[in-house]
């Protein structure tokens, strides 16, 4: 259903204006507020109150990895599910009712079960929402939520579409609401070290990042003709705002298991491994290199895609080269370790995961990742950063960061503008491949110069009535 339209004031300038000085691509976008004023959100929580929460989307990721993260703390409540699919649904209620059976050692079965979003938004008692849903799926629940004064914690990447991450990212400011985007590498103690030691001169002055990436390989897709849609799918809906297309079990997810979904190997619904874990990596990017509110200037790319009409079709092996206004080159490819490598005047540094998936059939391959932190010398791991010194926000979960910044209402250590220019930066990547030609950016107005074909991927037509004001 159409979000009801919000007539308020602001725009991405007016958003923006304060923000970003300087020409075209400069880099002095510091001022662009970290905190909420206090007098456009509700005043702080007691530490005491519980927050409520309701799971939109309840797949693999919702199940083993963001409802978990969540009800472990004692703060947080997960009282109600929605999911599109029904056995899906109940599955989530299950799991939550057992979780808190065997938390209390009493019999529960309290958790609601909402088959549309919209509904579970309209319940008073929910405070903020979980939203764990496929890519093309973020934005439309994420900008209703806040409309509807939820905050929220949302999967990466933040949207399909470089304009629908400026459009959440506004509605987000616009109705003072705090919303974390699930990018939890932040939360990592490797990152964080990382980029304090890059943002601080480690290793001297940076000049080249190397981001390695793993990917998928659409070949696997076998070609499968149209299927009876599953009793309790909602299918049209589920397709959301993406155009119509026949049902198959491989477009969407599996019918018996949680296993990893074929729908992320499909561009329809998202661009493939440059967002699925380039949001997680560009970020890093951003974080070590203080870009956290720019861009590259420039970007050029070249990928391998399945052959014309493939059902899995989203890229294969490929190479970019993303340059800044300050000449820094980042570097991205699957042929390089799965990680962020800074190489600076004195010497580099690279980070990583190291054994750590956020789920049980994550695509990365764990020996490759052994060491979550590495250097050109040991000595400048162990570093001192000194008190006069850039020290980065400090979090050791990241959603019982989002809990708290939904307590103090300080933002968190990911917030929506944050997430919105991360992704930008790896649907650049995506468009650079598709067009297999240098584009050039201008992350001020966030449109590409002189270019109508490339200006022509900042959207996609939405179908209605799974459509944005």
């Amino acid at each position: 259903m159409r979000p009801k339209k919000n007539t308020g004031g602001g725009s991405r300038r007016t958003f923006l204006k304060n923000a970003l000085t300087g020409a075209a691509g400069s880099l002095a976008l510091s001022h662009i507020p970290m905190i909420v004023p206090a007098h456009v959100i509700s005043g702080p929580l007691a530490p005491s109150n519980r927050i409520n929460v309701g799971a939109i989307g309840n797949g693999r990721i919702s199940r083993e990895h963001d409802m978990p993260g969540v009800w472990k703390h004692e703060q947080a409540n997960v009282m109600a599910v929605c999911d599109l699919d029904s056995n899906r649904l109940q599955s989530a209620r299950k799991l939550v009712n057992d979780y808190y059976s065997k938390k209390t050692g009493k019999a529960y079965n309290g958790t609601k079960a909402y088959e549309n979003y919209q509904e579970l938004l309209a319940d008073k008692d929910i405070d903020a929402v979980i939203i764990s849903t496929p890519d093309h799926w973020h934005v439309i629940p994420a900008v209703a939520a806040v409309r509807a004064g939820k905050d929220v914690y949302m999967q990466k990447p933040a949207s399909l579409t470089i304009s629908e991450g400026r459009y959440l990212s506004n509605e987000v400011h616009k109705n003072g609401r705090i919303l974390q985007i699930g990018s939890q590498q932040r939360s990592m103690p490797q990152f964080k070290r990382a980029c304090e030691l890059v943002r601080n001169g480690r290793i001297g002055k940076v000049h080249t990042v190397y981001v390695g990436l793993p990917i998928d390989d659409p070949s696997q897709s076998t070609p499968e003709k149209e299927m009876p849609v599953p009793v309790g799918l909602q299918y049209d809906a589920w397709l959301g705002e993406t155009p119509w297309a026949p049902y198959t079990l491989k477009r969407v997810h599996p019918t018996n298991d949680f296993s990893r979904p074929g729908w992320l190997r499909c561009e329809q619904f998202g661009a493939g491994m440059i967002t699925g874990w380039g949001a997680h990596h560009f970020d890093i990017v951003n974080w070590g290199l203080g870009y956290e509110y720019t861009g590259p200037v420039e970007v050029s790319a070249k990928a391998e895609f399945p052959a014309a009409g493939s059902l899995w079709d989203v890229h294969g092996p490929f190479q970019s080269e993303n340059i800044y206004a300050d000449g820094v080159k980042v570097l991205a490819s699957n042929t390089y370790p799965n990680g962020v490598k800074f190489v600076g005047s004195d010497g580099w540094i690279f980070v990583s995961r190291g054994n750590y998936a956020a789920t049980a059939n994550d695509p990365a391959s764990l020996a490759k990742n052994s060491k979550a932190l590495d250097a050109s010398d040991p000595k400048i791991l162990t570093s001192i950063i000194g008190e006069n010194e850039i020290r980065l926000t400090d979090s050791k979960d990241h959603h019982g960061n989002w809990l708290e910044s939904l307590r103090t209402r300080q933002q968190p250590i990911t917030p929506i503008e944050v997430g919105h220019r991360a992704c930008t930066v790896c649907l650049l990547n995506h468009t650079a491949m598709k067009l297999k030609r240098k584009l050039f950016w201008d992350p001020v107005k966030e449109r590409f110069m002189n270019d109508d074909a490339a200006n022509a991927t900042l959207t996609r037509p939405q179908r209605w009535p799974y459509v944005l004001d």
